[in-house]
C-alpha cells in the first residue's frame, strides 16, 4: 500500500498570519493604554501615528501622517492582492460552476444584508445610520487562522466555502467602499486615474520588461485615485482585475520543459535566462504576483494596520459611552448575530430547497460553526470606521464594539464546533464512508442499482492500485451483475508527483466517454505519466483534443478529483488502495478471495453495508 499525507487544508499556515495579526492587535492596545510604559506612552501612541510624512518633486508634493502612509498607500497593496484573488476566483476558482458557486455566493449576500438591518435596526434616526458598511465584511486572515485552531480537524469542503464566500464578501466590501464612502469627485483626476487602469490593461501587450511598467502605472494610478476623490486603496482593486489569468496551457508547458532539457545538456547563462523565463511566462501574472505579494501583505501590511488602527483607549469613560451606545451595539449585533443568522440561514434554505451543490463534508453543522467565526470583522470594520465615522469619540467606541464583537465571534464558533463534535456518532475516523455512492456523478462499474458495492480510493501512480486491477476483475466476475465497483482518486501527491494531473486527465477522458480504456491505459503505463505522455494517450484514443485539453485545465475537472481527495482526508485515510465495503472500511488484504468473502459477508450484515 502506497502511503503518504495528503493536505488540502490550511493548518499553521492560515494560523500563522491571524497569531501575527493578533499580537499587533494587543500590542495597539496596550501601547495606546499605556499598559506597558506610563501614561505618557498611552499618549505616544496617537502622536506617533499622527506624524506627518511628506514627499515633494519640484512644486508639487504629498502630504499624509504615518496612520494615512499605512491606511491609504499599504493598504492599497492589501486590496491588490484581495483583487487578485478576486479576479482568479472568477476565472479558474469556485465560482466557475454556477452550482456548487452558489451556496457561497447566496451566503455571502445575506451575510452582508442580515448585518446591516441589524444595525441600522439599532442605529436608526441617529447620526450613525451611514456606518452600517462597519458590519457587512469579515477578516479572512482571522477567520482562517480561528478555523485552524478550533474549527474540525479536517475541515475539507468548508474551508474552501468560507474562501469562496470571504471572496464575495471582499467584492461587496469594496463596492460599498467606492460607491457609499465616496464624498467628491475631481474630474480631471479621475479621468487620469481610469486613464492608468487603461495603460496596465495595454501593459499585458507588452513583449518583455512588463514588471517595471506595472510597477510605475500602479504608482501613478494610484497618485489619480488618491487625486480625484476615491479611495486610494481602490487603486490596487482595479489594477488587480486587469491583471491576466490563465491556466497553464500545454504549449507553454511544453516550451518550458524543451528549454530546461536543453539546459541540462548544455547549461549555460543563456540558456538558464531562456529557461527561466518560460517557466515564470507559463504562469499567469496573477498567481506570480500573488505568491510574491501574499507573505508582505500577511506578515507585513496587515499586522502594520493594526498597530495603527487598534490602538483604542480601553478607560472607564471609553467602556461605558459603549455600553450605553447604539452603534457599539449595532456593531456587535451586526457582526455577531447578523453574519450568523444570515450565512447559516441562507444555507439552510438553500439545503432545504435543494439548491445548489454543497460538496462533499459541508454539513449545515460545520457551516453554524463557519458563519458564528464570519463575525470576525476585523481589518475592513476597522478601514471603514476610519471612512464612515469622523468624530475621534465614537470612532472608539466603533473600534471597542469591533473587537468584542471579534471576540464573542470567536467564542461563538468555539462553541458550535464543540456542540457539533458531540452531536455526531461517535464513529471511528476512517470506518464509515464519508458521501454515499452517487451514480449520477461516480464512476460506477456494473448496475447502479446492484445489491453489494465495492469502492476503492485509489492513485493512478500507485504500483499497488496497479496490481489490484487484476483483483478487480475477478471480483466483478464472480459476482456478476450483483456487484457494483465505484472508483474514487486519491492522488498521493507527495509521493507520487504525476497523480493528480493523470487523475484531472482520466476526468477530462471520462467526459467523452472514455474513462475506463483511459484509466486501464495509466495503469499499464505507470511509467508514462508525465503531461506530454497524457496528451498522447488521449490522442491515441482518438479523443476531441481540443476538449480535451480545456477540459483538463477546467475548474469542473479540478474541483472533481479534489473533492474525491477531500472525502478521504475527512476519513483519515493514509494510503491506496483503500476499500470499503459497502459504506464499511475494508482492513486487511485485498486480493480476490479476501474481497470476495467480506461481500459475501456483508450480505448478511445490515443493508448499511451493502449499498451506501
Amino acid at each position: 500500500m502506497a502511503t503518504a499525507p495528503v493536505r488540502t487544508s490550511g493548518g499553521a499556515a492560515d494560523k500563522r498570519p491571524a497569531a501575527l495579526l493578533l499580537l499587533a492587535t494587543l500590542a495597539a492596545v496596550l501601547w495606546a493604554n499605556g499598559i506597558w510604559a506610563s501614561a505618557p506612552a498611552a499618549a505616544s501612541y496617537g502622536n506617533f501615528w499622527d506624524t506627518t510624512v511628506q514627499v515633494r518633486a519640484g512644486g508639487t508634493g504629498l502630504e499624509l501622517t504615518l496612520r494615512e502612509l499605512v491606511n491609504d498607500a499599504l493598504m492599497a497593496v492589501f486590496f491588490f492582492v484581495v483583487g487578485l484573488e478576486v479576479r482568479r476566483e472568477f476565472a479558474l476558482g469556485e465560482l466557475t460552476n454556477r452550482s456548487r458557486a452558489v451556496v457561497p455566493v447566496v451566503a455571502a449576500a445575506a451575510g452582508l444584508a442580515v448585518p446591516a438591518v441589524i444595525f441600522l435596526a439599532f442605529t436608526a434616526g441617529t447620526e450613525n445610520a451611514g456606518a452600517w458598511g462597519v458590519v457587512i465584511s469579515t477578516d479572512t486572515a482571522f477567520l482562517l487562522g480561528a478555523l485552524a485552531i478550533v474549527g474540525p480537524k479536517v475541515p475539507g469542503r468548508l474551508r474552501i466555502f468560507l474562501l469562496t464566500l470571504a471572496v464575495v464578501d471582499d467584492v461587496a466590501a469594496l463596492s460599498v467602499i467606492a460607491v457609499v464612502y465616496t464624498d467628491h469627485l475631481e474630474p480631471a483626476a479621475l479621468v487620469l486615474a481610469f486613464a492608468g487602469l487603461a495603460a496596465v490593461f495595454c501593459t499585458r501587450y507588452l513583449p518583455r520588461g512588463r514588471g517595471p511598467v506595472y510597477a510605475v502605472l500602479a504608482v501613478l494610478t494610484w497618485l489619480a485615485f488618491y487625486a480625484s476623490g476615491v479611495h486610494p486603496t481602490l487603486a490596487g482593486v482595479g489594477i488587480a482585475l486587469l491583471v491576466p489569468v490563465f491556466a497553464p496551457s500545454r504549449h507553454q508547458v511544453e516550451h518550458a520543459l524543451d528549454l530546461a532539457r536543453i539546459f541540462r545538456q548544455s547549461p549555460n547563462s543563456g540558456y538558464a535566462r531562456a529557461a527561466a523565463s518560460s517557466l515564470r511566462e507559463s504562469i499567469s501574472i496573477n498567481e506570480r504576483l500573488h505568491s510574491a505579494y501574499t507573505p508582505y501583505v500577511d506578515y507585513l501590511i496587515l499586522p502594520l494596520f493594526a498597530l495603527a488602527n487598534a490602538g483604542v483607549r480601553l478607560d472607564g469613560a471609553t467602556l461605558d459611552r459603549a455600553a450605553r451606545s447604539p452603534l457599539a451595539w449595532g456593531i456587535v449585533g451586526g457582526l455577531v448575530l447578523g453574519k450568523f443568522l444570515g450565512i447559516f440561514g441562507a444555507s439552510a434554505v438553500l439545503k432545504r430547497l435543494r439548491i445548489g451543490e454543497f460538496g462533499p463534508g459541508l454539513t449545515l453543522g460545520r457551516i453554524a460553526g463557519g458563519a458564528a467565526l464570519s463575525g470576525i470583522g476585523f481589518t475592513i470594520a476597522l478601514f471603514i470606521i476610519g471612512l464612515a465615522i469622523e468624530d475621534p469619540v465614537l470612532q472608539n467606541e466603533a473600534r471597542v464594539a469591533v473587537l468584542a464583537a471579534s471576540v464573542l465571534a470567536f467564542a461563538a464558533g468555539t462553541v458550535v464546533f464543540r456542540v457539533e463534535e458531540r452531536r455526531r456518532p461517535a464513529v471511528p475516523p476512517g470506518q464509515i464512508l464519508a458521501r454515499p455512492v452517487d451514480p449520477g456523478r461516480d464512476h460506477v462499474v456494473g448496475p447502479p442499482d446492484a445489491p453489494l458495492t465495492l469502492v476503492e480510493y485509489g492513485d493512478y501512480e500507485c504500483p499497488f492500485c496497479s496490481k489490484a486491477t487484476g483483483t478487480i476483475m475477478e471480483v466483478r466476475e464472480h459476482f456478476g451483475p450483483e456487484l457494483r465497483y465505484v472508483w474514487r482518486h486519491f492522488p498521493l501527491s507527495r509521493v507520487h508527483p504525476n497523480a493528480v494531473a493523470a487523475a484531472e486527465a482520466a476526468e477530462a477522458a471520462a467526459r467523452q466517454g472514455q474513462f475506463l480504456p483511459y484509466s486501464a491505459h495509466l495503469f499499464e503505463h505507470q511509467d508514462d505519466l508525465l503531461p506530454e505522455d497524457l496528451l498522447r494517450a488521449a490522442e491515441e484514443m482518438g479523443l476531441d483534443m481540443e476538449r480535451f485539453e480545456a477540459d483538463q485545465r477546467s475548474a469542473e475537472v479540478s474541483n472533481r478529483v479534489l473533492d474525491d481527495a477531500l472525502d478521504a482526508e475527512s476519513m483519515d485515510l493514509h494510503g491506496t488502495p483503500t476499500f470499503f465495503i459497502g459504506t464499511r472500511r475494508h482492513h486487511g488484504p485485498y486480493d480476490a478471495a479476501t474481497l470476495i468473502a467480506a461481500l459475501e459477508a456483508s450480505r448478511l450484515s445490515g443493508p448499511g453495508t451493502r449499498r451506501p
